[in-house]
């Protein structure tokens, strides 16, 4: 059964671009490989075993995006209702102010602010409102947040 991935039309655009990007440096790997093996014995060259396993990365890296954009389910905008869904952008009060952009699980990147909706965080949101109570159990304990806006 395939899997289908729940990703914005920007999470789609960053890995469009990545894939190209990823098939742009298999030319460059396979020049790396072809030069590794003009060194000699291939059972003891580093630069080889190196080119071999950046290759193994590319590749599996190419395969894993181009199944995402191939079982893809686009996740539309929906105009906010104050209720928090996939897609929506959360900000959050406890003390200081947090902004989460709620996502599909390809596209979370908690660094830059975005959550999967499967998290503990993006499941504790779902479906909540403005002015709301939420409470989130994280490793560190359990953390109340009041949600102040959604879009």
């Amino acid at each position: 059964m395939k899997k289908n991935y729940q990703i914005t039309s920007e999470g789609k655009a960053e890995l469009e671009q990545e894939l190209g990007e990823l098939k742009a440096r298999r030319q460059e790997v396979a020049e790396k490989i072809a030069a590794a093996r003009d060194y000699g014995d291939l059972s003891e060259n580093a630069e080889y075993d190196a080119a071999r396993e950046e290759q193994g990365i590319v590749e599996s890296r190419v395969i894993e995006i181009e199944d995402i954009l191939q079982n893809f389910e686009l996740i539309k905008p929906k105009k906010s209702n104050g209720i928090i869904g996939i897609g929506s952008t959360v900000e959050l009060k406890n003390g200081k102010k947090v902004t989460y952009r709620i996502v599909g699980p390809v596209e979370a990147d908690p660094l830059e602010g975005k959550i999967s909706n499967e998290s503990p965080i993006g499941a504790a949101l779902m479906g909540k409102k403005v002015g709301e109570k939420v409470t989130i159990e994280t490793p560190k304990g359990a953390t109340t947040y009041t949600v102040e806006a959604v879009s």
